[in-house]
């Protein structure tokens, strides 16, 4: 009988979801409730040859041992959750990993999801991670209101918040100068020659868009620069909203002769407009991105640490669980300035 065959027979009949038990693996093994216990949580007692029955019928059937029990002696599980704004942002990519490394070395898994940039998302997630029992929680804020997990909290689930601040509750938090960093992307382009410069950003109500924001005006009013009403564009980053707003500042008697942009997504549709322009336009962008020192030229970004961010935000959190940490407290990590070549493009007109 050929082998797909064989373990398509084998799987005939199947019912997925009833899972092996300790009562299964006993009646297999012809021995009590008990023996089966110690040999699966590596007790004394069992003699060599009985525990290689129980070992042959744990292979046999496929039988994982339920931790549900154990959670409840411990009061552990040995997992935390991550929520993430968006799964698909490069951005998130290290700074996920970052955080899943600093729980294998606590021996802890993490389990994570995305939230969509939707409040309502992403505390049934959140509550959804803590219904599972995990032992604390990461959070990438969508929402500005986190009083929901108040309870989760003086429950003894571990909190940080990271990238963004949380709303109206007391929490440790880790954040990127965003304020600080932004103005000095734009002091660059400032001291290149350029005095009338676009900032284009994702939406107002996020904290990091209000803090870039920010710093584009410091820098601008650190200049004497006065900032005209058509030079700041912010709103979602989908490309047709972003290319419509890079358009508009680059058009008209008085066209920007640089651009500021306030994160990866939209420094990707940026660059796409740039392409097809006419005269050269500076670029300075919050966030790198992939092959950014390969284009011509190379982009000149404001380069946060996303992994970083995770990394500390995870220590954070198991040194909570761990006892160590009293009060909660705010982390600002520095951002970095990284000159290619498209920042430093004097003013074309």
């Amino acid at each position: 009988m050929p082998e797909t065959t064989r373990r398509a027979a084998q799987l005939t009949g199947t019912r997925y979801g009833n899972r092996p038990t300790m009562k299964d693996v006993a009646a297999r093994a012809g021995v009590g409730l008990k023996t089966v216990s110690r040999v699966v949580n590596g007790e004394p007692g069992v003699t060599p040859d009985t525990e290689r029955r129980v070992q042959e019928a744990i292979d046999a059937l496929g039988f994982r041992r339920n931790d549900s029990a154990r959670v409840l002696r411990k009061g552990r599980t040995a997992s935390i959750g991550l929520v993430l704004e968006d799964l698909a942002d490069p951005f998130y990519g290290p700074l996920s990993r970052a955080v899943e490394e600093v729980a294998r070395a606590h021996g802890a898994l993490l389990i994570n999801g995305s939230s969509a940039e939707d409040p309502d998302r992403e505390q049934e997630l959140a509550l959804a991670l803590c219904a599972r029992r995990v032992d604390g929680l990461v959070v990438i804020p969508a929402g500005d209101d986190h009083r929901y997990l108040e309870p989760e909290i003086r429950a003894g689930v571990a909190t940080v918040f990271v990238d963004r601040p949380a709303g109206k509750i007391d929490a440790d938090v880790v954040l990127s100068d965003n304020h600080g960093g932004a103005r000095d992307g734009v002091a660059h382009l400032i001291a290149h020659g350029h005095r009338r410069i676009g900032f284009i950003g994702d939406m107002p109500r996020i904290h990091t868009a209000a803090e870039r924001l920010r710093g584009y005006r410091a820098a601008m009013e650190d200049a004497g620069i006065t900032v005209e009403e058509q030079w700041m564009s912010l709103g979602a980053t989908d490309p047709e909203r972003v290319r419509r707003a890079a358009e508009e500042m680059l058009s008209g008697p008085s066209p920007v002769t640089a651009i500021f942009t306030g994160n990866n997504r939209v420094t990707v549709t940026v660059i796409r407009v740039l392409a097809g322009h006419s005269r050269p336009v500076a670029l300075v962008a919050f966030d790198d991105i992939e092959l950014a020192d390969l284009l011509q030229p190379g982009v000149t970004v404001v380069a946060q640490d996303a992994a970083a961010l995770g990394r500390t935000a995870a220590e954070r959190l198991f040194r909570q669980l761990d006892g160590s940490l009293v009060a909660p407290e705010q982390i600002e990590l520095p951002t970095r300035l990284i000159t290619r070549g498209s920042g430093e493009l004097p003013p074309a007109c």
